[in-house]
């Protein structure tokens, strides 16, 4: 039954997660959207925790996937929206859904593609360099999108409008339990072990033979592959997407998560996600002031708290014992 645990808890995840979802309609639309934001910030951290917090890399670009996932899905169903579903029997909520599966998962794998581009000749480098690499590749992403025609399918500095709000409290949860699965599933496995071995001391990891490169670019594609989903999801909940929304400082949000719920521990970013989001939420009307109060708080967390607000050696001291 232990050997089986965390998959039964990814079924019931899924099961919570479609129960909630056909009684979201006596859910208030605002509380609502903030708990779908959530769920977004949580796969965006979560994946971004897998190259920062267990392979410990440094990455500043994760908005740039998430911009390519949030495009390429949303290409699809506005380009081949309706010829997918009259596919799949005409209207009706299979038909839907299986439209938005597949647009998700182009999305999904455009990010990765990208993620694979720039990580098999930017990982070789370490530190400020690589942060610096997937800095640019984010301004990168954004200029393109943004001086690209508006009659284009991308849409120019606008971006895309009338975007299909196929997003909902079940697809949100349900790619975050699977997120939170395949990655964990993944750094505790065998073959795992190699993000960890790079992570603790790459130079040692190299002189026992492991292919450093090769986790860096394995962790860097995944990572890249669930934020593209998170961005799929965040453009068919907002229905419209500009390539301003997809800036550095989405990146840095994404980044004080990680740093904030703790470096490398999967329970710790996910409550920071949650923290982050219902304090932006409060933060709505002093948006100036926003990244401001961000700061603060990493400051301030450096100082009383620098492992985190949960770091993942509680819970390894915890598994020992």
């Amino acid at each position: 039954m232990t050997k089986y645990k965390s998959q039964i808890a990814l079924v019931a995840a899924l099961a919570v997660s479609l129960g909630v979802s056909l009684c979201s309609g006596s859910i208030d639309d605002y509380y609502l959207d903030i708990m779908l934001s959530a769920g977004i910030n949580i796969i965006l951290a979560v994946s971004l925790n897998l190259v920062n917090g267990h392979t410990g890399q440094f990455s500043l670009g994760h908005a740039a996937f998430m911009a390519v996932g949030a495009y390429g899905a949303s290409i699809v169903t506005l380009e081949m929206g309706h010829s997918m579903v009259r596919v799949f029997g005409g209207e009706g909520w299979f038909a839907h859904a299986m439209t938005f599966m597949i647009a998700l998962g182009v999305g999904g794998l455009c990010a990765a593609l990208c993620g694979w581009i720039v990580g098999v000749p930017s990982l070789r480098l370490r530190g400020d360099y690589l942060a610096i690499v997937t800095l640019g590749f984010n301004e990168i992403i954004r200029v393109v999108l943004q001086n690209t025609s508006g009659d284009g399918p991308f849409g120019g500095a606008l971006g895309l409008k009338g975007i299909e709000p196929y997003t909902n409290f079940f697809w949100v949860f349900g790619i975050a339990a699977v997120a939170v699965y395949v990655i964990s599933a993944l750094v505790n496995s065998t073959y795992g072990r190699g993000f960890l071995a790079v992570r603790d001391d790459e130079i040692a990891a190299e002189s026992m033979g492991v292919n450093t490169v090769r986790y860096k670019v394995i962790a860097f594609v995944t990572g890249s592959f669930f934020a593209g989903l998170a961005g799929g999801l965040y453009a068919h909940l907002r229905t419209t997407i500009s390539p301003e929304g997809f800036n550095f400082l989405k990146s840095v949000d994404v980044v004080v998560m990680v740093i904030l719920g703790g470096m490398g521990s999967t329970v710790g970013v996910i409550l920071a996600a949650v923290v982050l989001t219902v304090l932006n939420e409060f933060l709505r009307d002093f948006e100036q002031y926003r990244m401001i109060v961000f700061s603060l708080l990493l400051i301030i967390m450096m100082i009383v708290r620098p492992q985190g607000l949960l770091p993942a050696s509680l819970f390894q001291r915890r598994t020992k014992a």
